[in-house]
């Protein structure tokens, strides 16, 4: 909540009649009038249109910036404030007369970054994509001008590339300089693939624009699908080290994930096999248009994604030929029906209460630990675990590689691999070095797994 010139603002979700009346049950921005300790009737004054969620705002002096997701990609605006007090009715963004923030592509992903003067008319981001590396940059909301203050480079790459801004040359800011991007050596595409009912999922593809993919790469597809999180798409100077050998590196946003609330809830509970579906079909997409050979793709799944992709697996042990489970959530069952742990009541919303005997049976249904295939022959894994993990249990990892390599073909096991961090916690903690030591641990894996 936000207050401003007499009035709170929020986001909501909320019900009203008003809302009512909208298209979709994303949020909605809505005011009212703060008198004394109370607040009056909330109005709804902004409605998305169809199609465009409302995801967040940052309140100032004279303007409002709004964070938009539209067709699954991010948009960041900004309207002058104050707001008209005799508004009459729930408007759509365009007619409050918005700047969008310009970005050099649509892929483009937005972080906000230290914007802590509320006087100021600047609004500073962070603008990056797959093939652009992060990109700093001031948005004069009362100009609509732009200022590029810095861009990281990439040592014997970015010297090398032609500087582009052709999207922002319109707007002849004297303040505007070119950038660089690395979209002439590495190609960046957004594909809708069909699922299993017919729903499009947007599946991201990066690929070193000096290989031929049509003679089949090898490749990795990289999946979440919970808690509404977006995968981040952002640059990333480890994949160079892939995409430099003809590697393919793709992104299945699938069901569970973020954006649109109706596309989060579409992958929990009684819903889940609906991302395991999805995540199935990008891989079979990436095979079946020539991306990537189809003995040659690997997955990653960290944490929740762990669960998308040893799923997957369970019920296509052929479809990739490595997987890397990144502290993942294996033993969701088990997990679930103890409520001690930290967090399983909290995931009763995402993945189901196992006393509901429809969301239990749900539950069951997704556990790559539950559905392990006896006499199967299952691809290499490498599962990697943290021993002071609160969040996944590194007994979850624990128990899948050792049921794994119990029950499975006895060939295929022995290349199921753990590897514990007996120091970490959920999230890797051991500094930028330690970082770059895992990240090439593991692509020396897929490597070895998948041939250079």
């Amino acid at each position: 909540m936000e207050h401003h010139d007499g009035y709170f603002y929020i986001l909501t979700n909320d019900p009203t009649e008003a809302v009512k009346l909208a298209h979709s049950d994303g949020y909605y921005l809505a005011r009212c009038i703060a008198e004394g300790s109370m607040l009056n009737k909330w109005e709804v004054l902004l409605v998305p249109e169809e199609g465009t969620i409302l995801q967040d705002m940052d309140m100032f002096h004279d303007h409002l910036v709004i964070f938009l997701h539209k067709a699954g990609l991010p948009l960041f605006c900004s309207i002058d404030m104050p707001i008209d007090p005799n508004i009459q009715g729930a408007k759509k963004v365009e007619e409050f007369d918005p700047w969008f923030f310009p970005v050099p592509t649509t892929l483009c992903n937005i972080t906000p970054g230290s914007n802590h003067d509320f006087m100021s008319p600047v609004y500073r981001a962070v603008v990056s994509s797959p093939v652009m590396p992060d990109l700093t940059v001031d948005y004069d909301m009362k100009k609509r001008d732009i200022t590029i203050l810095q861009q990281d480079t990439v040592k014997g790459i970015s010297e090398n590339s032609d500087p582009i801004s052709n999207s922002l040359k319109t707007l002849e800011s004297k303040n505007l300089k070119t950038w660089k991007d690395l979209s002439e050596k590495y190609h960046c595409e957004r594909r809708l693939v069909k699922s299993h009912d017919g729903v499009s999922v947007p599946l991201t593809i990066l690929f070193s624009g000096s290989k031929d993919i049509q003679n089949g790469a090898a490749g990795i597809l990289h999946g979440y699908g919970a808690y509404g999180e977006v995968l981040d798409k952002s640059w990333c100077a480890d994949r160079l080290s892939l995409l430099d050998r003809g590697w393919v590196i793709a992104f299945a946003d699938v069901r569970g994930g973020g954006g649109d609330p109706s596309w989060h809830q579409a992958g929990t509970k009684t819903n889940k096999m609906n991302s395991i579906y999805d995540f199935a079909e990008c891989a079979k997409y990436l095979i079946r248009e020539g991306f990537v050979h189809q003995n040659r793709l690997g997955a990653i799944g960290v944490s929740a994604g762990g669960l998308l992709v040893g799923a997957t697996i369970n019920l296509h042990p052929h479809l990739f030929s490595a997987a890397i489970l990144k502290v993942p959530f294996l033993d969701i069952c088990n997990t679930m029906l103890d409520p001690s742990l930290p967090l399983t009541i909290l995931d009763y919303d995402e993945f189901g209460d196992p006393k509901v005997k429809t969301e239990f049976e749900a539950i069951y249904s997704v556990s790559p630990y539950g559905n392990l295939s006896p006499g199967a022959c299952y691809p290499p894994v490498l599962v990697t675990a943290s021993f002071h993990d609160s969040r996944v249990g590194v007994w979850e990892a624990a128990k899948w590689v050792a049921k794994a390599r119990d029950i499975t073909c006895t060939s295929c096991s022995r290349s199921i691999i753990l590897k514990t961090n007996m120091t970490s916690g959920h999230f890797g903690e051991g500094g930028r070095y330690l970082q770059c030591e895992d990240a090439a641990f593991e692509y020396a894996y897929l490597i070895k797994a998948l041939g250079e």
